[in-house]
């Protein structure tokens, strides 16, 4: 299993990857418009590369006998919290498609995204993760990240309740 950071070439296959693990996660909570929808905006080609294309964000590909089987994506935090300051980073995704989980590629990824995120040294990190995913949570908070707020995300017309985690400069 190899874990290499993604290039614009790698658009198409970020793209597909993500629109699928999304769709393997979460695809069953939506009507088939709203989970369209997102998909299409979301994890459209052009966007992929153009995150890909930009130096303030990375994502990591593992890849398994060549095929993306997961995937990582960090850069400046967006998420609506009025604590979030410039300079302060994102884990904006982490998923590993279905017969990869449980199996240490999370925290692999999850790895090389601090790594990049704390390059530069210590500053706030954030996390957006939906409240049904205690998983996830408790993958989280395994490195330092604890809920600071709320929000709702946009599946088209649903709205979700996404918690807002943060782990504090010092970790």
């Amino acid at each position: 299993m190899l874990i290499r950071r993604a290039t614009p070439d790698d658009a198409e296959t970020v793209a597909a990857l993500a629109a699928r693990t999304f769709t393997e996660t979460f695809g069953g909570l939506y009507p088939p418009d709203d989970l369209a929808s997102f998909l299409r905006d979301a994890y459209a080609v052009e966007k992929q590369r153009a995150i890909l294309s930009h130096p303030d964000y990375a994502i990591w590909l593992v890849e398994d006998a060549g095929e993306a089987v997961g995937h990582v994506a960090a850069g400046p935090c967006g998420l609506p919290h009025p604590d979030a300051a410039p300079g302060d980073g994102e884990v904006k995704r982490l998923y590993l498609r279905r017969g990869w989980q449980n199996g240490g590629h999370g925290a692999r990824l999850m790895d090389a995204a601090m790594d990049w995120l704390l390059r530069d040294g210590p500053r706030t990190l954030w996390v957006g993760v939906w409240s049904e995913n205690v998983g996830a949570q408790r993958f989280y908070a395994r490195y330092g990240f604890a809920k600071a707020g709320e929000y709702l995300f946009p599946v088209g017309d649903t709205r979700d309740l996404e918690f807002i985690l943060r782990r504090p400069p010092a970790g």
